[in-house]
């Protein structure tokens, strides 16, 4: 039988190292993996592809990502490119003045170190935009910055109480300065004007362009559901699966409501079921333990400095029930259910930890393959526990390099001992625990390669600073299997991630060989085609 689709001239990175030169692929699957031999199966209607030098690996999967939420920003007032307080500022005026018919000023991605304590001001966005109301998320998700005119119609005041899972930031008198932590954001997120069925899909499919166009031919959605005024992408992530639209393997990480219980697992097991169609699988559910260092919500075991180094009181934020955390991950697994745990602080991590463990003592071994997102701070002793009970690291390279977020609002209140155990990358595959690697996109850049260059720098693209822990880098190679085997493990795509016959022609051409050049030049390198299942969804040239 001759191919449909034949790559020569390699290299091809295969789970043995850069052993090939040639690959077959008929139909959706890699029916070859070798050198000239490989030849002998082009026919008349072969497509042949001419490496011509470039590196053909596996699609990239991202373990942890939004992309409804990253699509619609997209489309709204985006800040992401901003870095200053004058700049994020002048970007919301130039926004309001283009689209004077928008009743809400909405979007996101500003960056917290373009203002002071990383926490802008009402009177910022009153004089710019003083007759509508605003409403923008920061670059992490986890506040937003408000105008005096959406406080006015949340009907916060210096006496509303804060929420139990967030905080209303107050200025010196006690009154709302303008931002909302955690929990507090939804006192106005709920109030914006929700997105239409279409506004979703359309974002959906915009987001999947861009994902395809980085190589990434699979995800992990890490919130599929309500909150915090989030849009639920359920039903655009079922409407595209139904009419094709969806080309990238989905799984949906269905969201623990953490303000209910146990209650609510049958209503995921039927949300599992109804979900699940063509290539979207809603097979796991999320739970969001706690918030992120940077506003002193990520969950600690310790207590937070202050700026004199003084320990506080405040020693983050606990979302779920930590008494019952166990129960509920028991029961989940039991149902067949993948856990996926937010957890930054170490508190989040060890509670996550020993959720999984609970699960296994009750359980027994299980194909459940529970993952912890984002381990900014993992104590030491915590690291060996994810190999011996099978829970997978899913890291956010992105985060784990020198910048302002990091050393100013971050390390001074953490202290050198846990300012050390950030992203321990490198400890957790030395100890044995397989790593998957996600971007938490529109948090960072969804760029795989972005995210590999920092996992092996340690210092983020085009920056001229120390490099973060060096103990910690990765090499280049355990890096692209985080990105490719790692995550298709955790997204149970066992047929994926690896060049391999019978696999799927999940595969990703580069425009150079990151292996022939230095590390530090990893973020250089790009993406030059991309193919689901044998069939091309991106090439360079299209763009």
């Amino acid at each position: 039988m001759h191919a449909d689709l034949l790559f020569t001239g390699g290299p091809v990175l295969t789970p043995e190292g850069r052993t090939a030169t040639a690959v077959a692929v008929t139909g959706d699957r890699i029916t070859a993996v070798g050198h000239d031999e490989v030849h002998d199966l082009a026919g008349p209607r072969t497509e042949v592809v001419d490496l011509a030098g470039r590196l053909l690996l596996p699609g990239f999967q991202d373990a942890h990502v939004h992309p409804v939420p990253a699509g619609l920003e997209l489309t709204q007032c985006d800040l992401t490119g901003t870095r200053t307080a004058d700049e994020t500022v002048a970007a919301v005026r130039a926004y309001a003045a283009a689209h004077p018919e928008r009743e809400w000023i909405t979007g996101g991605g500003w960056s917290m170190e373009a203002f002071e304590g990383g926490t802008p001001t009402k009177g910022l966005l009153d004089a710019v935009v003083p007759d509508r109301p605003v409403y923008l998320p920061n670059r992490d998700h986890h506040g937003a910055w408000v105008n005096s005119r959406a406080l006015a119609l949340a009907g916060i005041t210096r006496d509303t109480p804060d929420p139990a899972d967030g905080r209303i930031e107050r200025d010196a008198s006690g009154e709302p300065s303008g931002t909302l932590q955690e929990g507090a954001m939804q006192l106005v997120g709920r109030l914006t004007p929700p997105a239409t069925p279409a506004d979703r899909k359309a974002a959906l499919l915009h987001a999947q362009r861009h994902l395809h166009a980085l190589g990434i031919t699979a995800w992990q959605d890490a919130l599929v559901g309500d909150f915090l005024g989030m849009d639920d992408p359920s039903e655009a992530y079922l409407a595209a699966a139904r009419d094709g639209s969806l080309t990238a393997r989905v799984v949906g990480a269905l969201w623990w409501d953490r303000e209910r219980g146990a209650e609510q697992i049958p209503e995921l097991v039927e949300k599992r079921a109804v979900l699940t169609h063509g290539r979207f699988r809603a097979s796991t559910v999320k739970l969001m333990l706690d918030g992120v260092a940077e506003t002193g919500t990520a969950a600690l075991v310790d207590p937070y400095l202050d700026r004199c180094g003084c320990a506080t009181a405040n020693r983050g934020t606990s979302f779920i029930d930590r008494s019952q955390l166990p129960k509920y991950v028991a029961e989940l697994d039991a149902l067949g259910f993948q856990c996926h745990f937010h957890a930054l602080g170490d508190r989040a991590v060890r509670d996550a930890l020993d959720a999984v463990e609970a699960a296994r003592a009750v359980n027994g071994p299980s194909d459940t393959r529970p993952h912890l997102a984002h381990l900014q701070i993992v104590q030491p002793v915590d690291v060996p526990r994810f190999a011996r009970l099978g829970a997978t690291a899913n890291i956010q390279p992105l985060w784990a390099a020198h910048e302002p977020q990091m050393d100013e609002l971050t390390i001074p209140f953490l202290g050198p001992e846990r300012a050390a155990w950030q992203y321990p990358f490198g400890a957790l595959l030395r100890s044995g625990a397989r790593l998957a690697a996600g971007s938490d996109w529109p948090v960072s850049s969804p760029d795989p390669l972005e995210g590999i260059h920092v996992a092996v720098n340690r210092v983020a693209p085009g920056a001229d600073t120390a490099v973060f822990l060096p103990a910690e880098r990765l090499a280049l190679a355990d890096a692209l299997t985080a990105y490719t085997a790692g995550s298709a493990y955790v997204n149970h795509l066992d047929d994926t991630g690896e060049v391999r016959p019978g696999a799927l022609a999940d595969l990703v051409v580069l425009d150079r060989d990151p292996f022939d050049g230095p590390v530090e030049a990893v973020a250089e390198t790009h993406v030059a085609i991309t193919y689901v299942g044998g069939a091309r969804v991106y090439a360079a040239q299209e763009a």
